[in-house]
């Protein structure tokens, strides 16, 4: 084989190799069809525009290929090469020689294909590609080029293979609308039209729309909505990636990068070279001392000769673009600012159509508000619109595979008939009565539930084609209004008066006759939809926000009061924070809630951050817990935020902002707040003042989305056990005046002026500890229910607990130790002494005034 390989390409030669590795595995001898379905097959991009510009279906010919090889004789000599590849390479040698090449590149193996008598010359001809043709069209196609070297491939018509023209797209109708920045389109513009520094580079955060931006300039162009000067140019998107792909060998990627930039130069009046991620431009290609994209370009900016625009973050920017002062000096900047809410709605119900066509369903009104709306309340860490269109992209598609789903109901009846048929297949085989009259029942059920099942999969299978017939005349109705404004181009008067008056009218009856009220399936996307999608992006339990979530905050005191004992007042106040940040009447800047919780030990402080964070989040997990008795020394402080550059643990990130922008919905508890040190107090400043914090990495970490509390013992002694802060008396505000006097000792002023609230935390009297009792006996009862035991008990048992375990000093810690000691540890005893089995009762009774745990 190798000896046939002289004078190809390199890609001539993978051809050859795979063709030969065809014929082998297939065990039949190595014919020129082999070499056509390889060519085919693994096509380079310029093969196959070769072929579709003549006309041929690519595809077609491949399928139709793929038969006439399986119907091949097996061979009976292995490794047997038919003559037919001899006189392939025999024509191909003789055409580069008439062309004056020096090698045999895959467009010329194509070409010679032409000349052999086998299936395969027959399907192209059915396709409409004969020799000369084909000829004139790989003519057409090099530009005069001649194939040299191994490498040859890479110089041909490397513009269109390594960039895709966004002129060409618009004027098919294949760029989405943009919508909302024509002063930054206007701005191209302008820039573009310069005499000198006539590149633009487009900086911005991520998703804000810069390519967005070339490409509605493209639209412009197309629509001939430009000045004079960019008329009739063309935006090429340079893809530098497939431009490194494949470059195997030094000087493959230098080589395909000049030979673009020459094609660029001599069009240089018609062309506009669009480079997205223009920051990959420094260091691509270069290798070993090699000259990287960079450094090629420059030149060709220098003269003039490119007309060039780049898109970039501001951060790549500085990092790469801006440290090369000889290439940044050849732009000139653009920046592109984040879309406000406005203009993102606008931009929303531009796209609206398209998304739609795509999904085959419809988008609310109220899911583009919602889209743009909840995006930018909880989803801080990118950008408009592109957060917003994400979202409405993943709304449409969960309510396509609904569509595409069996409705609920439907499903449930299937899943009952299968039921029913395995009980029907179990009672056949008993003799009893019983058995019988049971079997007569499931059998009239199941007959039943088979007639409904019919109809509904009838119906369902109804509506869904309904849909699809709908969306499909969509399509058909958007594919007539781009090709009326192609031939309104072209000036086919003649087709645009047939498509105006008869094709889009018969598109929109047949819409408006055929719109499908299929109640079984829901194709609408709702608000409700993109609160889902948002709920399983961030974690906030929004799927029931629009009317769910009013009612759990209505009933917010109550949910919190039933698991923590004897502290209404602090519960009424953090109800009614919470509720008014709900309701979007609090600072947007600042977190939901900055609080400082002060009592003695046991009172429920902790208890009290648990609970909220289960209450709002549904996850006892969204609490973060630091002691700050940890953070007493200065440096410290980069526990939080993250190890300063060249320190160990730099790359990992802080306790506190790394947790933060992982899951930005959380309650943050510091504990002891009074123990840190004062620089760590300074920073939580600003978190509770602005609602953000700077890491280590320079990252702005959003707390806007937290809640913020600290507890501390601070002024302990002068909490009283008899003392209930809800009663406003005057031994009460003695007692809140000394304590504050002690916090304002610890604290510095400017932060006890941030706290949303400071609340104070009663003692806890005889009758809460019953009821801490009832509500830890209960957490051990759903514990052991996970191992199939249960427990019961009457109020007596509380009672005695709560009498032994009373201690003011300490609160409700002495209960979980009594509860521990006298039934826990017997109830551990029975298990380990395997003398309880699953599904057992477990009695706890008061005996003598002492607890004893029985089983019943």
């Amino acid at each position: 084989m190798e000896s046939l390989l002289k004078q190809f390409s390199d890609r001539s030669k993978v051809t050859l190799k795979l063709a030969h590795e065809l014929s082998l595995g297939a065990g039949v001898n190595l014919i020129s069809d082999h070499v056509l379905f390889i060519i085919i097959d693994k096509s380079e991009k310029y093969i196959e525009k070769i072929l579709n510009n003549l006309g041929a279906d690519v595809t077609n010919l491949q399928k139709q290929l793929s038969l006439s090889l399986s119907l091949l004789k097996k061979s009976q000599q292995e490794n047997k090469i038919d003559k037919s590849i001899t006189k392939l390479i025999d024509v191909a040698r003789h055409l580069i020689i008439k062309n004056g090449d020096k090698v045999i590149t895959q467009e010329i193996l194509l070409l010679s294909l032409t000349c052999v008598n086998n299936p395969g010359q027959k399907l192209l001809l059915n396709e409409g590609v004969d020799f000369n043709k084909l000829q004139d069209e790989i003519n057409r196609f090099r530009k005069g080029k001649k194939a040299m070297n191994e490498t040859a491939e890479s110089g041909f018509d490397t513009l269109n293979r390594f960039a895709t023209n966004l002129t060409a797209n618009a004027l098919k109708g294949l760029l989405d609308p943009v919508i909302g920045r024509d002063e930054e389109i206007r701005r191209v513009i302008q820039v573009l039209s310069r005499r000198t520094k006539n590149n633009p580079v487009l900086i911005g955060e991520p998703g804000v729309g810069k390519t967005a931006i070339l490409e509605g300039l493209a639209i412009r162009i197309a629509q001939d909505d430009v000045p004079e000067k960019l008329k009739d140019k063309e935006i090429f998107s340079l893809d530098l990636a497939s431009i490194l792909a494949g470059a195997k060998f030094r000087g493959d990627f230098e080589e395909r990068l000049k030979s673009l930039l020459n094609e660029v130069e001599k069009k240089r009046d018609k062309i506009v070279l669009f480079i997205d991620e223009l920051h990959s431009l420094v260091g691509a290609g270069g290798a070993d001392g090699s000259l990287d994209a960079s450094n090629i370009f420059k030149p060709a900016l220098a003269r003039g000769e490119l007309h060039c625009v780049g898109a970039t973050t501001f951060e790549e920017y500085r990092k790469y673009i801006e440290k090369d002062k000889a290439l940044a000096r050849r732009f000139q900047q653009v920046y592109i600012n984040e879309p406000d809410i406005e203009n993102s709605i606008s931009m929303m119900r531009g796209l609206k159509e398209k998304y739609e066509l795509f999904h085959g369903i419809t988008i609310s009104d109220k899911a583009l508000l919602a889209s743009v709306h909840l995006s930018s309340r909880y989803i801080n860490d990118r950008f408009l619109p592109d957060k917003a269109i994400d979202l409405i992209d993943e709304a449409a598609s969960r309510k396509r595979i609904e569509i595409d789903s069996k409705p609920d109901a439907l499903d449930e009846t299937d899943r009952r008939i299968i039921q029913l048929k395995i009980e029907r297949k179990v009672l056949k085989k008993e003799k009893d009565q019983s058995s019988h009259d049971r079997l007569d029942k499931v059998e009239d059920e199941l007959k039943e539930l088979q007639l409904i099942s019919e109809k509904e999969t009838k119906n369902w299978k109804l509506s869904k084609k309904l849909i699809e017939d709908e969306q499909q005349r969509k399509v058909d109705l958007e594919n007539a209004r781009n090709e009326l404004d192609i031939v309104k181009r072209d000036g086919d008067w003649e087709r645009a008066g047939e498509i105006s008056y008869q094709v889009i009218p018969n598109l929109e009856r047949k819409i408006t006759e055929n719109e499908t009220n299929a109640d079984q399936i829901n194709t609408i996307v709702s608000e409700q939809d993109v609160a889902t999608v948002v709920s399983k992006w961030t974690g906030i339990p929004l799927e029931k926000m629009m009317e769910f979530e009013r009612i759990k905050l209505i009933n917010i005191k109550d949910e919190l009061k039933k698991s923590i004992i004897g502290q209404d007042i602090v519960i009424d106040a953090i109800s009614k924070t919470i509720i008014r940040s709900r309701a979007g009447l609090s600072d947007p800047t600042s977190p939901l809630g900055s609080f400082i919780f002060l009592g003695s030990t046991g009172v429920g402080k902790t208890e009290t951050a648990k609970a909220l964070a289960k209450f709002l989040f549904n996850d006892s997990e969204s609490l973060i817990r630091i002691d700050m008795s940890e953070y007493m020394e200065k440096h410290s402080i980069s526990r939080l935020i993250g190890a300063p550059p060249g320190y160990v643990g730099y790359d990992e990130g802080g306790v506190l902002t790394e947790a933060v922008i992982r899951r930005p919905y959380r309650v943050i508890l510091f504990d002891e707040i009074e123990k840190a040190h004062l620089d760590v107090l300074n920073l939580l400043l600003q978190v509770m003042d602005d609602g953000r914090l700077t890491d280590s990495h320079g990252k702005t970490v959003d707390f806007t989305n937290t809640i913020i509390i600290m507890t501390s013992n601070m002024g302990s002694e002068y909490f009283e056990s008899n003392l209930n802060f809800s009663e406003k008396n005057e031994k009460t505000k003695s007692v809140i005046n000394k304590v504050m006097n002690v916090v304002k000792s610890k604290l510095s002023p400017e932060f006890i002026n941030r706290l949303d609230e400071i609340l104070f935390f009663s003692k806890l009297g005889k009758s809460h500890v019953a009821d801490i009792v009832e509500i830890q006996l209960n957490s051990l009862k759903n514990r052991l229910l996970l191992n199939n035991y249960s427990i019961v008990w009457d109020d007596k048992v509380c009672d005695t607990i709560a009498l032994k375990s009373y201690n003011p000093e300490y609160g409700a810690r002495p209960i979980k130790r009594e509860i521990r000691d006298v039934v826990e540890d017997k109830i551990s005893e029975l298990i380990i002494n395997n003398n309880i089995k699953e599904g057992s009762v477990i009695m706890i009774e008061v005996v003598d005034n002492n607890i004893e745990v029985n089983l019943v």
